[in-house]
């Protein structure tokens, strides 16, 4: 959520970003519902401190004028004492409202932009920063015909169980996604310094909220129809979800900071709207596995905090030789929480292209405010300092399953079988390659 100061302020600022979002006339006007209301919102409150005040004054009026056998001038102040008392209700009645109002607003207003966000339209608009590996020449067949010839991807299967976009991974598929994610969880907890955390797979209506899920994308999620606990409870989309709001509501000494945490979760998306993409294999499922970092910085630290969880993300492409390029989103392609983002994009050689294997976010305090997650600056001058609102990141580290896919491409042998990457292979039991089935 932003500042409900820069939004009652600077309305043409949070505008102007909004504009570089491509948002409609709606969400624009929205800004100026918000700043009508929040005048709305001060005015009430300049008119019950004025009537408190003057009940105050009133009230200490009534003795005295009793004392002196005032008793008339005494009910008639009494009587102003009153009606004050009843406007104030009103106001306070008012004021609950317009909060109400307020906080919804301000809920479905996005992030305001980093500076290097572009405007654009799409993901055909996005900047490319920097490419690293040399991109396999030779066109393969897709990750589906290669998996389906070593036995090791089983959709028929799948299919009877769930329906569409679910998989069964067998034998060696099974086992090499299994090595991905112990794979990544060792390099980011032995060589970047993450801790790793299990998590709930499912989460209340107010810890999507937290992190920016809902209420907007409430239609790309999986609701549990009787809830949990009492309360709305979907299953999760990331483990960005459980991970971000494992602080919420606290406040973090700043000698804590930057907190790290990895963790791998399954991932579920009813991914509405993406009817036709990618309906065979494992690029776009309902369920799929992903191992997420979360970082928690001081603000002023967010930028470089971006770069390096970015870096880290990197390294896991770089270890398994996957070629990769980086890509800084435009205005509109970038998530709804998001200051600033970069994709990595993995080469798939069937389709001749990158497609988007981690996402890594700077989020600024945009999700800390919308959970109450702030920290505590050190003391100046001795002096405690205020909490402040807390920096957020995340990113992929990585989508495993379309890890999995990139190397079945990647290092398909003309014989039909698959290397393993050589800094796999101990999480494989040395095994250097799948061979088809026979």
């Amino acid at each position: 959520m932003l500042d409900p100061r820069i939004l009652a302020d600077d309305p043409d600022l949070v505008k102007a970003h909004l504009m570089r979002r491509n948002a409609d006339d709606g969400l624009i006007h929205s800004v100026d519902e918000f700043g009508a209301l929040t005048s709305q919102r001060n005015a009430l409150i300049a008119e019950g401190d004025e009537l408190r005040s003057a009940r105050n004054t009133l009230s200490k009026q009534i003795g005295g004028l009793m004392r002196e056998g005032k008793r008339d001038e005494a009910e008639q102040i009494k009587a102003k004492v009153a009606a004050g008392k009843d406007r104030i209700a009103a106001i306070d009645g008012e004021l609950e409202t317009i909060e109400t109002q307020r906080h919804a607003l301000a809920m479905a207003i996005p992030n305001l932009l980093h500076d290097d966000v572009t405007p654009g339209n799409g993901e055909e608009d996005n900047v490319e920063e920097h490419r690293w590996g040399t991109p396999r020449p030779d066109t393969t067949d897709s990750h589906v015909e290669i998996a389906e010839r070593l036995g090791i991807l089983d959709g028929e299967r799948s299919t009877k169980i769930a329906g569409a976009r679910f998989a069964v991974l067998r034998g060696a598929g099974a086992r090499l996604e299994r090595a991905l994610i112990n794979f990544f969880l060792d390099v980011h907890t032995n060589e970047h310094g993450y801790e790793e955390l299990m998590v709930p797979y499912i989460a209340h209506r107010s810890v999507l909220e937290g992190t920016g899920q809902l209420p907007k994308f409430e239609k790309d999620l999986f609701k549990l129809e009787g809830g949990l606990n009492g309360q709305d409870a979907f299953l999760i989309p990331t483990a960005e979800v459980p991970v971000t709001n494992l602080h919420g509501g606290e406040i973090l000494d700043a000698a804590s900071l930057p907190i790290k945490y990895t963790a791998f979760t399954p991932c579920f998306r009813s991914e509405a709207g993406s009817a036709g993409r990618d309906v065979r294999g494992l690029i776009r499922q309902h369920q799929f596995h992903k191992v997420e970092m979360v970082w928690f910085v001081a603000p002023e630290d967010a930028e470089a905090a971006h770069e390096a969880l970015t870096g880290h993300a990197e390294a896991i492409l770089q270890k398994l030789g996957l070629p990769y390029r980086k890509m800084t989103l435009c205005g509109g392609d970038i998530s709804f929480a998001a200051h600033k983002c970069y994709d990595l994009e993995v080469w798939l050689p069937s389709q001749g292209t990158y497609r988007e294997i981690s996402s890594c976010s700077n989020f600024g305090t945009f999700q800390a405010r919308r959970m109450g997650l702030r920290y505590r600056p050190e003391p100046v001058n001795g002096k405690k300092s205020k909490p402040r609102a807390a920096a957020t990141l995340n990113g992929s580290g990585l989508a495993v399953g379309r890890t999995l896919v990139a190397i079945l491409e990647n290092y398909v042998q003309p014989d039909g079988s698959v290397m393993i990457p050589e800094a796999l292979r101990p999480w494989m039991g040395g095994i250097k390659s799948i061979v088809p089935s026979a």
